[in-house]
């Protein structure tokens, strides 16, 4: 019964933190596209006011006229304002959340890479990879923070503000793929980008916009930096959307975060996610643009490097695996019942049972585990017949079984790899 309660909490968890992130981004889209879509307004304006631009649209059977006007607005500032940051806030803390019950509350199975090439990664201990994870949030937002304070305070350096942004995400992917299992690595790489999207909104956006309000209500003028700052990090958190959303969304897709070079395809789909971003702010401004086919071309880049074939095995490899499929012992399960089964089939169902079955199973033994992951069931001939492709893609890719806790030999990968049903 805990097990379903967990998965039943893990679903409206999930579903909460996916509404709120499509309150939150398609609100930041639609100003965003409003922002770069004013223009000069027409006629004598009146003095006392600062109408930056306007716009006129239709939408849902009625016409709109929306105005931006920098520190000295016509209308009264009161309680009918609208503000703009529990969206950011609830998809925050709800993603957290998830990723506490998750992650962080399996990190052996989860977070822990025993392969990584760095030695003290590698012998981490469930609660220094607990510590570790969080500790990237928090660096990742201090260090990004820092680099706004340091290149651009007055907004003179964007610019070069921008690039040193993507040089730390790609320092963010590379330190991440090389400590936490792939899968975590891109999570944690677009939530170090979420959170400082979050903590823009906490720290500046909201404080200098609530000092702005203050001082127009006291019948002073506000401080311009103020709209300038929140200006900068709306902007950043703007190239941030997409790649977070293909981050969030990759740990659907092995062959992406199980690759060699899987850092390097994170920075690809940043990239491409901010070059696409562009594509869409220019298109706004009525500018022609070629970042969409910048884009389009890192895409064929990242699949070229995914789909490129792996070096033939070697005839060591496959003499391990023929001595594995002849040594490896049918178990007493119901998957090798039938003795009419070729040998194959039998060597690698006994495989699944000993290092899969355990999750993969009508009624998973390894706890925390309602159901199948992914609904794939390995504790039966037909389920395996039917996703053997996945089966070899995940066992080759040593993403399955998760941080290796079954202990998979590489003669018993190397025989699934080349099983052929």
């Amino acid at each position: 019964m805990e097990s379903y309660l967990l998965e039943f909490g893990n679903l409206l968890l999930r579903w909460l933190h996916v509404i709120a992130a499509i309150a939150w981004i398609g609100e930041s889209i639609y100003f965003v596209m409003l922002d770069n879509s004013l223009t000069p307004p027409k006629g004598e304006q009146d003095p006392r006011y600062d109408l930056l631009g306007e716009m006129s649209s239709v939408h849902g059977g009625g016409f709109y006229h929306n105005q931006k006007y920098l520190t000295r607005p016509p209308f009264p500032l009161d309680d009918k304002l609208h503000w703009s940051f529990w969206k950011s806030y609830t998809t925050w803390l709800s993603g957290f959340a998830l990723f506490c019950l998750l992650y962080l509350s399996n990190p052996a199975v989860y977070l822990a890479n025993p392969a990584s090439p760095w030695a003290w990664a590698a012998v981490l201990t469930p609660t220094e990879v607990n510590i570790a994870a969080i500790a990237l949030l928090i660096v990742g937002w201090l260090v990004y923070d820092e680099l706004c304070r340091r290149i651009s305070p007055e907004m003179q350096r964007d610019g070069l503000l921008s690039v040193a942004v993507a040089f730390m995400m790609a320092g963010v992917a590379y330190f991440s793929s090389h400590v936490f299992q792939g899968r975590a690595a891109f999570l944690l790489t677009g939530a170090v980008m979420a959170t400082c999207m979050s903590a823009n909104v906490l720290f500046w956006i909201i404080p200098g916009q609530r000092r702005m309000v203050a001082a127009l209500q006291a019948g002073e003028a506000p401080n311009p930096l103020d709209g300038k700052r929140g200006k900068q990090r709306s902007v950043h958190n703007t190239y941030f959307t997409l790649p977070v959303v293909f981050l969030m969304i990759s740990n659907h897709y092995a062959f992406a975060y199980s690759n060699d070079t899987a850092w390097f395809i994170m920075v690809l789909f940043i990239l491409a996610g901010a070059l696409i971003r562009q594509y869409f702010v220019l298109r706004h401004r009525g500018e022609n643009v070629l970042t969409l086919l910048a884009a389009s071309a890192i895409m064929l880049l990242v699949i070229g490097m995914i789909a490129a074939p792996s070096s033939t095995p070697s005839d060591n490899a496959t003499n391990s695996a023929s001595a594995a499929s002849s040594h490896v012992t049918p178990s007493a399960s119901t998957l090798a019942e039938d003795k009419g089964k070729d040998s194959g089939m039998q060597s690698v169902a006994s495989v699944l049972h000993q290092r899969c079955v355990a999750c993969h199973a009508a009624k998973p033994s390894q706890p925390g585990f309602a159901a199948a992951p992914a609904g794939i069931r390995l504790d039966n001939e037909r389920d395996i017949r039917l996703h053997y492709l996945k089966i070899k893609q995940a066992v080759a890719s040593k993403y399955m079984p998760l941080a290796n806790t079954t202990k998979m030999s590489e003669e018993e990968r190397q025989l699934i790899a080349q099983w052929q049903p």
